[in-house]
């Protein structure tokens, strides 16, 4: 009897808390999982969103093979994750080590820091910096001030155009050192103590010490920014007009993966585009995870 009361409770118990999370759960399938199934459902169709979607198999993939458009993305979106991530991973991680040493105000400089990362995707951040590389922008006035003069369009040539979206994501890495601050500061000051103790200099101690022990919070950023990296839409958007120009040398997966789906209306294909792309992150991921054994260090991983 008393097991009956206690099973009845404990589905009481359950039922509120399903009752609670309710809204989330139903936003959840209805505006994630039921598209992300229909993306799938649309992946194998001709669909151009006016019509009925017809199936097609796997005729959406055989046409990517021989779409130039969709190698260059590629190309453009794989430079851009593999120079922008580390660049921005390093240069977070340099100002959390300032940040962590202990400075005056330091909450303000942190929340000072920390406004890129939440206004550097908007759209009124990719047009101001439009502005500021265009030929008659900021950076050349600037350029000028110093006696070096020049009527470069930054982000219209095509050897520099992606290095302007670049610097963009290196400015946002308000994110990333807040959360290598977070993982410096959990390092406990005893190892420090007893390195100084041995005559360990600062580069023993950083190599010995920090390094080791911010390698699982470098794991975390570096697999968030990796996705964030390839999934870049917003600044490449703006910044080119929305065309990916000059010479597509900005046309990022996702601004293509648009194009087709929006300014073709080929639904069909740029479904078929978003899956690649899932499968190319995950690929990616599973590589982080899978070296990740030999340089991410775990102290009860250690200690067995």
């Amino acid at each position: 009897m008393k097991q009956r009361v206690l099973h009845k409770q404990s589905w009481r118990e359950d039922l509120s808390g399903y009752a609670f999370i309710s809204p989330w759960l139903l936003g959840f399938i209805a505006f994630s999982i039921i598209p992300i199934l229909f993306s799938l459902y649309y992946s194998f169709t001709d669909y151009d969103i006016l019509g009925k979607p017809v199936f097609n198999g796997l005729e959406n993939f055989r046409k990517m093979a021989h779409d130039d458009l969709f190698w260059q993305s590629l190309k453009v979106t794989f430079f851009y994750a593999f120079i922008s991530v580390p660049l921005r991973l390093g240069f977070a991680f340099f100002v959390a080590m300032l940040f962590n040493r202990g400075t005056r105000a330091i909450r303000l400089y942190q929340a000072i820091y920390y406004v890129p990362s939440l206004v550097g995707g908007s759209i009124a951040v990719a047009v101001m910096w439009r502005r500021l590389f265009m030929a008659d922008g900021a950076l050349n006035a600037a350029l000028a001030k110093i006696g070096i003069i020049t009527d470069t369009s930054w982000i219209g040539n095509p050897d520099t155009a992606i290095w302007t979206l670049i610097i963009l994501a290196i400015w946002q890495f308000g994110s990333s050192m807040l959360i290598f601050l977070a993982g410096l500061r959990q390092i406990p000051k005893e190892l420090y103590e007893a390195a100084s103790i041995d005559g360990a200099g600062p580069l023993r101690k950083f190599s010995s010490i920090t390094v080791p022990q911010i390698t699982p919070v470098l794991f975390f950023n570096l697999v968030m920014q990796l996705i964030n990296g390839f999934t870049v839409f917003t600044q490449a958007f703006v910044v080119s007009g929305g065309t990916g120009d000059p010479l597509n040398s900005t046309l990022v997966y996702a601004l293509y993966l648009y194009q087709r789906a929006f300014k073709y209306y080929n639904m069909g294909y740029s479904s078929a585009m978003a899956w690649v792309l899932v499968l190319i992150i995950g690929l990616m991921t599973a590589f982080v995870f899978k070296t990740s054994n030999s340089w991410v260090f775990y102290e009860s991983k250690e200690g067995k």
